[in-house]
């Protein structure tokens, strides 16, 4: 046993990698290892001999095993430390700043505006860009001769001849995904809809794909004053401000009834406009209850739950706060405006840590 311990303690002291040192392993105490075979031929011999070399054995394979962890852990090591002189970095070295990506003011925007509903209970809800006319137009009381269903103002998708499946449309508004959400979750429902829309229009400020969000309550015992304080808190937390003055102007949506275009008191102060003070007023977005029969096509109960909608434009808001002049440049994937728009991907917007730091 003597020789059998300086035999391998030795070959374990001479391994230069784990491969070699699970060679030793095996040859010593593997199932078919020396020390194995010897523990074997312990049933041959009489008590007494048994007595003497099986403790002997059993205290060779302890040592030798703890030989081979001892090893492979400084083998390990050994391998770290060889990583760690080849694969250096120096972290004090200065980062390269036209290499820091930034957030564009339409993400920052629907982030922030995202922060502040959810604060006030609203989920989020997405749908299709793409989707039938039924959702974009006949589920929200939009009729057939409405001016918003010809194609010199929608993106219908082409369709083969004697198709007679329903048309699909680039939708032209968030709306379906209020119809769909109804239709999934029912009522009481509070959600916001942020996303890309499509119309066929452009100029300064008017593009062929914009992205809007739109929000929508119901429950049984819903009305106008509700939508005001909703709209006023989101303003004031928006461009935050301590106080705003909306006006609501009587209009006309299909979807809506009685509906309001919502405008903001607002100044303009050698270019610089400023929220919430002076005599000017600005319109920022368009609202009303909901249309009974919207809340029908979306499978509820319009006897029993009534509810409020709102519409707002997200690049248009990061135009008003972020001072932006021109909306066709959100799309031109300028990096120099975007370096000098563009927010840090650091920047999370919350309301206890500012939106827009």
């Amino acid at each position: 046993m003597d020789d059998l311990k300086e035999k391998y303690l030795g070959q374990i002291a001479e391994a230069t990698d784990e491969n070699a040192l699970e060679a030793v392993r095996l040859a010593a105490v593997g199932k078919k290892g020396e020390v194995a075979l010897k523990m074997r031929e312990l049933g041959k011999m009489t008590p007494e001999e048994r007595q003497v070399a099986g403790p002997a054995l059993n205290a060779l394979k302890d040592e030798i095993n703890s030989a081979l962890a001892a090893k492979k852990a400084a083998l390990g090591d050994a391998a770290l430390d060889e990583r760690l002189r080849s694969e250096w970095l120096d972290v004090t070295l200065p980062t390269r700043p036209r290499g820091q990506g930034s957030i564009h003011p339409i993400s920052q925007a629907s982030e922030e505006l995202t922060a502040i509903f959810a604060e006030m209970g609203f989920s989020v809800a997405e749908g299709p860009r793409v989707d039938t006319d039924w959702y974009n137009f006949d589920a929200l009381n939009i009729p057939g001769h409405h001016p918003a269903r010809a194609e010199m103002d929608t993106f219908y998708m082409h369709r083969a001849e004697g198709d007679d499946r329903p048309p699909h449309v680039l939708r032209t508004h968030t709306s379906p995904v209020q119809i769909r959400s109804m239709e999934k979750m029912g009522a009481p429902l509070r959600i916001i809809c942020p996303g890309g829309v499509y119309r066929a229009d452009y100029d300064q400020t008017h593009t062929p794909m914009f992205h809007q969000v739109e929000g929508l309550a119901l429950d049984e015992n819903i009305s106008m004053a509700n939508l005001k304080w909703v709209l006023e808190e989101f303003v004031k937390s928006f461009f935050e401000v301590e106080s705003v003055d909306l006006r609501f102007r009587a209009s006309h949506f299909p979807f809506t009834e009685p509906s309001a275009e919502v405008d903001i008191r607002c100044s303009w102060d050698n270019g610089q406009l400023k929220i919430g003070e002076g005599d000017d007023w600005m319109e920022i977005l368009g609202s009303g209850m909901v249309h009974p029969k919207v809340i029908a096509a979306g499978g509820i109960d319009p006897e029993k739950y009534q509810g409020f909608a709102f519409g707002i434009g997200i690049d248009r808001l990061a135009m008003l706060k972020y001072g932006i002049p021109d909306l066709r440049a959100f799309f031109d994937s300028d990096l120099r405006w975007l370096r000098h728009y563009g927010f840090s991907c650091l920047d999370v917007p919350t309301l206890h840590g500012g939106l827009s730091r």
